[in-house]
């Protein structure tokens, strides 16, 4: 006789599903950034001009909508992908051993349809820079959460603090920092040429939505909150490096030292060139990268006792012989 599929309250899934499906999370959260950053930077934000249809009266786009419709339904039709990925993780997390999981995976699961909604409004107002900055902070907190449940995945559990107190609380700073940089550069894009699409006033007079901040003045606050975030890696790379810490700590903290120079590069090349849509494309992916890597830090600091140096680790009390 065939054998029938395990219903689904039977089944539960191992470690190795559930780093990919986790993997497929992360990946899918940064790429959706990026097409995002792909609609901007083309001028198809509004290329489907309402919400949730494309047009008043077409779910998808018509052909008066040209190829700025298709780009735009195209990042709609990727954040449905992201939302089948992301309730396939916590279908996966719910129905294995790792309880420990379940918080990061409703988050990512419901950060979904909270980021659509906040699309929807990004689009009924008519592109306002504010509501895009929004769109693209959420979107990175999403990142950062699928990745530490991804590196987490790969792990039995949480485990203990690897590295000393005051190191733990330097990480903490550079998360913040890390936080303020991408605030920042939200604000740094909102009150440039990429802040939104065209649009016409009544009395037919074309502009684009900004801040209103003075671009010049904000790029420098950027600037030095970067110089910030890099002074305190490097002092932390230090640290690391002149005590007995962790080797997984040591490496995220490097990597993502070489990803803030590698960003801080296109950074200023891309404004000493006027913002080319190219450049600042690749920015974004750097953006991507620097939330990743920096989850990654914090990740890095708690794990499992093998991960301790020897010099570090607990030892057994070996009985003397009298």
């Amino acid at each position: 006789m065939p054998v029938l599929p395990a219903p689904l309250s039977t089944l539960s899934f191992g470690p190795r599903t559930i780093s990919r499906v986790a993997l497929a999370n992360a990946v899918a959260n940064g790429l959706i950034v990026v097409t995002g950053g792909a609609v901007r930077l083309t001028g198809s934000g509004l290329g489907c001009p309402t919400w949730p249809n494309c047009t008043d009266a077409s779910f998808v786009p018509t052909e008066e909508l040209a190829g700025h419709g298709l780009i735009e339904f195209g990042n709609r039709t990727l954040t449905g992908v992201l939302a089948v990925i992301a309730l396939s993780t916590l279908v996966v997390v719910w129905r294995s051993p790792r309880r420990d999981l379940r918080p990061l995976a409703v988050l990512g699961f419901l950060g979904i349809p909270v980021q659509a909604a906040l699309g929807g409004i990004t689009v009924l107002t008519g592109l306002n820079p504010w509501t895009v900055a929004a769109h693209f902070l959420l979107s990175a907190v999403l990142v950062a959460l699928m990745t530490v449940l991804w590196l987490r995945s790969r792990e039995p559990g949480v485990g203990q603090l690897l590295v000393r107190r005051p190191f733990a609380l330097l990480v903490t700073g550079i998360a913040v920092a890390t936080a303020a940089v991408l605030a920042l550069g939200t604000v740094v894009t909102g009150s440039g040429p990429h802040s939104g699409d065209l649009a016409e006033d009544a009395d037919g007079t074309l502009r684009v939505d900004r801040m209103g901040f003075d671009p010049e003045l904000v790029s420098q606050l950027h600037a030095d909150v970067v110089f910030l975030l890099v002074g305190l890696v490097v002092a932390l790379l230090v640290a690391l490096y002149a005590t007995d810490s962790a080797g997984r700590t040591r490496r995220a903290a490097r990597d993502l030292l070489v990803v803030l120079a590698l960003q801080g590069v296109v950074g200023y090349v891309q404004y000493f060139l006027h913002l080319p849509a190219a450049l600042v494309l690749l920015h974004m992916v750097g953006a991507v990268l620097v939330t990743a890597y920096a989850a990654r830090l914090v990740w890095s600091i708690r794990g499992p006792a093998s991960e301790l140096p020897l010099e570090a680790a607990p030892r057994a009390e070996v009985p003397v012989s009298r």
